[in-house]
């Protein structure tokens, strides 16, 4: 779960999850992106970053208000 204060919805917290969501990702599917870098002559940050922004959808949020 996620806990956001409402308010705080700026660029700086969203590029704060972006950065976190990145993290999980690699950490958790890391090493299948690589080999499919590898494979498929791909570039290792864009994999990333598009696999953390379909990351996100699977978080749960909650909204302090």
């Amino acid at each position: 779960m996620v806990y956001l204060n409402f308010t705080d919805l700026s660029e700086e917290a969203q590029n704060r999850l972006l950065e976190d969501s990145k993290k999980d990702v690699e950490r958790k599917f890391g090493d299948d992106i690589r080999k499919y870098v590898r494979e498929n002559y791909t570039c290792f940050e864009t994999m990333i970053e598009e696999e953390a922004l379909r990351n996100l959808y699977s978080y749960t949020f909650v909204f302090n208000i």
